[in-house]
């Protein structure tokens, strides 16, 4: 069944999740016409790869114009009118940046994953949970009113200020003429009538100026207010769930929103900030005792400028982590001499800085006590933020060829380069620029998340723990010390992320019951998950009890077996996995002789095995698991096909497949047969041949047990026989003779 499928069979409320992060970027009707194709490509691989993700693009733009032909012979108007639509979005929009439309189907994908993935689980994890919370979203909307309603004030604040200005110019003109007059006509009666009438004008202009001064500072007031609460937890949110979203959590979104409401509060203050220009004018041509301007402007014209500033340095984000292209699922690890990417933007969008603002990375910028170990960056480390390249607009800037390269020591060699770089140790990747502005100069800087350097990627599943283990732990951006003395974590935290790195990296989740087996793995005993707390040694650092490995690297290298040789067999929810051996004949006890369930070996790295029940002659029950399959071996035989020809050889009987059921009662065939290589009638004839006169080999996997046997032998050595023997055979010979002569 596609990913696809599985969604729209998703409760409702879990399609409303799906439903918000399909728009107009990637609208949700070329995800349901092109599932199957969608799915079939790498666009990880795209997102960090240019010329890969402009052959998808075009291969998409193929896809469309094909569904395009068949909806047009149907005479489907609707959907013709929206494939047009999606096809004008295609060309128009990406094909100066194509790398973007791969970034959105792979986050896509990636979070229908995990919503998959958060389907089957009972309860909504704890830190999902929390980042879901309602009280967030009324903040969010919150914000956004505040925002537009702060913009409309500082727009009627506009109207106040043009009829001050022309009150004002009344009034000089009026007064400038009773000046123009001979001093006898000043005596007169309707020029009495007139300065009492100028005075009365003069009030009102003063009692305006104590207006528009009174309505500039509570729009101040709003802003300062709106930024110092929620528009700061907002922005903070944002960060803690980019942080979630790097370790496998769900897609972090929002940053658009925010970017409206910080261009928006920027365009505020700027109006203000004009608007308090103005008044210093009319302050040049009129001014007299008791007039407010002198008084509050200063104050008000130094808290506007204040808050830009603080605007803009909070406006500099990280949009995209630091990560290398070949493992995109690995944030912040960056291995020595290799390119990474990382993506800024500015939240204020204004046209004006377009071009104008050059950003400059750094690596531990300010962090000379933290490590012994110094590093510089190679490659463009200075670029120019523009609006050119991001497909939403944004104002960003995104380096594509930098890498760290370890500076030499005073004494001539490098410090810890090679297998043994400890990968506790965090570094930061700097950025700093200038935004002149409007006569403002503002000085921004950010940073990366912490990131862990190594020097050989069999350190990236240690390097990666780390980078778990740490935002997991804590929001705080730049703790490189963290590491000194480590917080412990939540065990349901704990197991919650766990299972997001099966969801991200391998296309499906962990539900209760593995989960449970992996507590009990990292406990060593039944434990309540929300009160148990597990040190990172325990984790990441302790060899599991009888082992010569710990956790993590148990764990890390399951990932990799499925990611490279069951993957297909591991999404379509058919091994279990991990289950203990005592559970897993619990199971399988009162099964069907023949049923068999799939688990991962406990006690070989990367290792797969089946165990299946048998019944003896008396009627007891017996278990038989076979030696494990490492990547070794299944490169050189697909899985699905092991479980397909696999025979086991009894004392005295001929070889048969015992595997019959998957569990509980799934037939073998129904449950693997679309992932086996060949199906066995379609082997080659001899008159097929092979290359150079030799005939093509076929391995089938086979074991022996003897009779008296108490516990399960290892398989013998793969046995070879070629496709046109066995079908030979199976022409001239009935099964039992074929299995007699294989004996």
């Amino acid at each position: 069944m596609s990913q696809w499928s599985q969604v729209q069979q998703l409760e409702i409320k879990f399609l409303e999740q799906v439903d918000q992060f399909y728009d107009d970027n990637f609208p949700m009707e070329i995800r349901h016409l092109l599932a199957q194709w969608i799915e079939s490509q790498d666009w990880e691989a795209a997102a960090n790869n240019e010329a890969m993700a402009m052959i998808l693009l075009q291969n998409l733009i193929i896809q469309v114009d094909e569904q395009l032909d068949r909806v047009s012979q149907e005479k489907n108007l609707l959907l013709i009118h929206n494939l047009k639509r999606v096809r004008k979005l295609l060309q128009g929009k990406y094909h100066g940046n194509p790398m973007h439309i791969a970034v959105i189907i792979s986050n896509c994908l990636r979070e229908e994953r995990r919503i998959l993935a958060a389907a089957s689980m009972p309860v909504q994890g704890p830190l999902e949970k929390s980042l879901q919370n309602s009280v967030v979203s009324e903040r969010q909307r919150n914000v956004e009113h505040k925002v537009s309603a702060i913009k409309n004030s500082a727009q009627m604040t506009d109207q106040d200020v043009k009829y001050l200005e022309d009150l004002q110019e009344e009034f000089d003109f009026r007064y400038k003429t009773i000046q123009s007059l001979e001093q006898n006509d000043k005596n007169s009666a309707l020029i009495k009538q007139e300065m009492l009438a100028l005075q009365a004008m003069l009030n009102t202009l003063d009692y305006k100026r104590k207006e528009v001064l009174s309505k500039i500072g509570r729009v101040i007031h709003e802003i300062d207010m709106l930024m110092s609460n929620m528009l700061t937890e907002e922005l903070l949110d944002w960060k803690r769930r980019q942080q979630i979203a790097c370790i496998g959590g769900p897609l972090h979104g929002g940053l658009d929103q925010l970017q409206n409401c910080f261009t928006l509060l920027a365009e505020s203050l700027f109006q203000v900030r004009r608007q308090l220009e103005k008044l210093d004018e009319l302050l040049t041509r009129l001014t007299y005792d008791g007039d407010p301007i002198p008084v509050q402007r200063p104050q008000l014209l130094e808290k506007v400028n204040f808050l830009l500033y603080n605007l803009f340095r909070n406006s500099f984000v990280v949009e995209r982590q630091p990560c290398m292209p070949t493992h995109p699922q690995r944030p912040m690890v960056l291995k020595t001499l290799i390119q990474f990417n990382v993506k800024l933007r500015l939240l204020i969008k204004l046209p004006e800085l377009n071009y104008q603002i050059r950003v400059k990375a750094t690596i531990d910028k300010n962090v000379s006590t933290v490590s012994n170990r110094r590093f510089v960056l190679c490659g463009t480390h200075v670029k120019a933020m523009n609006m050119d390249e991001s497909a939403n607009g944004s104002l960003s800037v995104e380096f594509r060829h930098l890498q760290p390269k370890e500076m030499k020591t005073s004494a001539g060699s490098k410090g810890n380069e090679g297998p043994h770089m400890v990968t506790e140790e965090l570094h930061s990747i700097s950025f700093e620029t200038q935004v002149c502005l409007y006569g403002l100069t503002i000085n921004l800087e950010t940073s990366s998340l912490p990131v862990v350097m190594i020097s050989n990627v069999s350190q990236l599943p240690n390097a990666w723990a780390s980078i778990i283990w740490y935002n997991l732990s804590t929001n705080d951006p730049q703790n490189l010390s963290f590491f000194n003395n480590p917080p412990a974590a939540t065990l349901s935290q704990l197991l919650e992320v766990l299972s997001w790195q099966f969801s991200s990296y391998v296309g499906r989740g962990l539900n209760s019951e593995q989960l449970n087996m992996l507590a009990e793995k990292l406990t060593g005993q039944q434990v309540s998950y929300n009160d148990y707390q597990l040190s990172w040694a325990k984790f990441c650092k302790e060899h599991l009890p009888g082992k010569s490995f710990t956790f993590w690297v148990w764990l890390e290298a399951i990932l990799d077996l499925i990611k490279k040789h069951i993957l297909p067999l591991w999404i379509d929810g058919y091994i279990m996995g991990f289950v203990s051996k005592e559970k897993e004949r619990i199971l399988l006890k009162d099964k069907t002789p023949g049923t068999f369930l799939l688990r991962f070996s406990e006690s070989n790295l990367g290792g797969i095995t089946f165990t299946w029940v048998d019944q003896l002659e008396n009627g007891d029950v017996t278990f038989h698991s076979v030696e494990p399959y490492n990547k070794g071996r299944l490169s050189a035989l697909p899985f699905a096909d092991i479980l397909r020809d696999y025979k086991v050889i009894m004392a005295d009987n001929v070889p048969e497949n015992p595997l019959k059921y998957l569990y509980p009662d799934i037939p073998k065939d129904k449950a693997f047969g679309k992932h086996y290589s060949c199906q066995p009638n379609e082997v080659s004839k001899p008159s097929d041949g092979g290359g150079k006169g030799y005939v093509p080999s076929v391995f089938i996997p086979v074991s022996k047990i003897l009779n008296d046997s108490t516990e399960p032998h290892s398989p013998s050595d793969l046995l070879p026989m070629s496709p046109s023997v066995y079908a030979v055979l199976r022409e001239h010979l009935s099964p039992t003779a074929i299995e007699t002569a294989v004996s």
